[in-house]
């Protein structure tokens, strides 16, 4: 499975919730409303997430690098929970 387009909706002061992410897999299946959050001690769940650890990273490093792209590098979330 490819992620093959990362989508970036930036949020303004919404405290840890910096931005809502759609990516679409091999240009056939979309997931709408990632969060990219910075950390803290908040405590968030996942409602869907990858099985496979390296799956995983490979899409919290798309989401990062697209959101990093749009909204610049001065911000700096925590990985995808």
């Amino acid at each position: 499975m490819e992620i093959t387009k990362v989508e970036i909706r930036p949020m303004q002061d919404e405290g840890a919730l910096q931005a809502y992410a759609s990516v679409i897999f091999d240009d056939v299946f979309i997931v709408h409303s990632v969060k990219v959050i910075r950390g803290g001690e908040g405590q968030y769940l996942d409602i869907a997430h990858p099985i496979e650890d390296a799956f995983r990273r490979r899409l919290e490093e798309a989401v990062l690098n697209q959101y990093h792209k749009v909204v610049g590098s001065e911000a700096d979330p925590e990985p995808i929970d």
